[in-house]
């Protein structure tokens, strides 16, 4: 099985003030890890910069026109207390959402078998019309819409198991019947939304909230008990994850225990789901993970599992 890794150095030039936690570190972290000899056999492509037609797909034109607009060229600007943005940061947003449309054309057009987008900053709590959360366009959202706007995809799902809920995938779906989004996450917490009530206008959305304190046990059964059984009702013919690693045990943002036995678990499911109803097409995009060594030892079991199929 050929995996597909998709980075590109300028996601580094996303700059955030002193002591945030989404920083470039985690990039430089992520890639030292899939430096290693055990990744030789990634194929490895830059992420180019998506179009504004792409970002369409997902996001309003006045979205678009602040981003752009309020992109500073020097110090930072603020989009609210959490998201910024500096110099660097129009081109690894383009980047971030470019690369994940990068590894869907790959993935759809049977170059690779399945991908992962290791690129910043993270997008699953960008909503159609509001950047938040760290994230200022949704590229889990772009890839599945180009997805199906291009090779006629006509179900597909996005899996989120970061640990806050993807408020902004939610949003962006939530009245539409051909994608369903499900998602693991600790509740009460930001950004404040994801009760399993929150089921969509077509029922499409899967929400399994998580407390204070669970690790694997509980994070297995609400994917064996909920997720999966509606992810194989559902049928996806494109399978995409948003990979957050900040449920893991030393993660400072939240207060889920997941190790990376947990993560090696869920991503095999997943590809089970795809193998079964999608011809194993998986493309997975970086969301959260703040703890350097939670973060690279998730990413190795997730990308391990993804290259052995």
């Amino acid at each position: 099985m050929t995996t597909l890794l998709v980075t590109h150095p300028s996601c580094l030039d996303h700059e955030t003030p002193p002591g945030h936690p989404e920083r470039a570190d985690r990039l430089r972290a992520i890639d030292k890890v899939l430096g290693t000899e055990r990744f030789a056999p990634l194929q490895r492509v830059l992420a180019p910069e998506a179009t504004f037609d792409m970002v369409a797909l997902c996001h309003s034109e006045h979205e678009i026109g602040e981003i752009r607009h309020r992109a500073p060229k020097e110090g930072y600007a603020y989009i609210d207390a959490d998201t910024s943005m500096s110099p660097g940061s129009m081109e690894a947003i383009l980047r971030s959402a470019g690369g994940a449309v990068a590894a869907a054309d790959a993935v759809m057009s049977g170059a690779v078998q399945n991908a992962f987008v290791a690129t910043r900053p993270p997008g699953h709590h960008a909503e159609f019309g509001k950047p938040m959360g760290f994230c200022f366009f949704n590229n889990a959202a772009i890839a599945t819409r180009h997805a199906q706007r291009k090779y006629g995809i006509g179900r597909a799902a996005i899996v989120d198991f970061d640990v806050h809920h993807g408020n902004g995938t939610q949003d962006i779906f939530w009245a539409d019947k051909s994608v369903m989004y499900c998602s693991t996450h600790q509740m009460p917490l930001f950004p404040g939304t994801g009760a399993a009530g929150e089921r969509g206008e077509h029922d499409t959305i899967v929400n399994a909230p998580l407390h204070a304190g669970d690790g694997g046990v509980r994070f297995r059964d609400a994917f064996e008990q909920l997720i999966l059984p509606r992810l194989r009702a559902f049928a996806p013919e494109f399978v995409v994850i948003s990979a957050g690693f900040d449920a893991h045990y030393r993660d400072p943002l939240a207060n889920l225990a997941l190790e990376g036995a947990d993560y090696r678990w869920v991503t095999q499911h997943l590809m089970d789901i795809a193998d079964a109803n999608a011809q194993g097409r998986v493309v997975s995009v970086l969301e959260g993970g703040y703890d350097l060594q939670g973060l690279t030892e998730s990413v190795d079991a997730h990308v391990t599992t993804l290259m052995q199929g």
